[in-house]
């Protein structure tokens, strides 16, 4: 047999991807503390915290109105499963902390869902939960956002404009989805 066939299993990591946000990034540097270029792993039985607090946070956001302990991230597996997931608390109470436009108040707690937009103050994080297997330990990969995460849903500029030049009356975003229309029935 060759060592290629007596490896042990390569199991996968589940992985949290972090892309941040705040319009004042630029010339404030509030990410300077946090490690965009590389995967971190995280104990399973560590709570991930982010806040100001560099002593109490694994990752730190050098803001004076961002709270000594903002939220947290617990890795945890779901009751009779395989499948894994995070849980968020609130640990400011000060700021609302807001995932998918659901409000947690200090030490509200949800699970987060596989994809998501967490908010407190400027701030946007987009949350991406990258599944695995592994039980010890999770990764988190970090990333930074040069444009806003939010962005208007209904862009009326990027309506399409139909071969023979003449727009549609009515905007295309108000919840209808366009119809396929042969064009010998115009």
């Amino acid at each position: 047999m060759s060592s290629f066939e007596e490896a042990e299993t390569e199991e996968t990591v589940t992985c949290l991807h972090l892309t941040f946000y705040h319009p004042g990034q630029g010339e404030k540097m509030m990410f300077r503390c946090l490690d965009f270029c590389r995967r971190e792993q995280v104990r399973a039985d560590d709570t991930a915290k982010f806040g100001r607090d560099s002593s109490l946070c694994r990752y730190s956001l050098v803001d004076t109105r961002v709270s000594r302990i903002q939220f947290s991230l617990q890795f945890y597996r779901k009751l009779h499963s395989s499948e894994y997931g995070f849980e968020i608390k609130n640990l400011s109470k000060k700021t609302k902390l807001t995932v998918n436009q659901t409000e947690l108040g200090y030490l509200n707690k949800i699970d987060l869902p596989w994809k998501c937009i967490i908010c407190f103050g400027d701030y946007q994080i987009l949350a991406e939960i990258q599944e695995g297997e592994a039980v010890d330990y999770f990764e988190t990969h970090l990333h930074l956002a040069e444009a806003p995460i939010l962005q208007e849903r209904c862009l009326p500029s990027l309506q399409p404009v139909p071969e023979n030049g003449i727009s549609p009356s009515f905007p295309l975003c108000q919840g209808k989805s366009p119809t396929e229309i042969d064009e010998n029935e115009l």
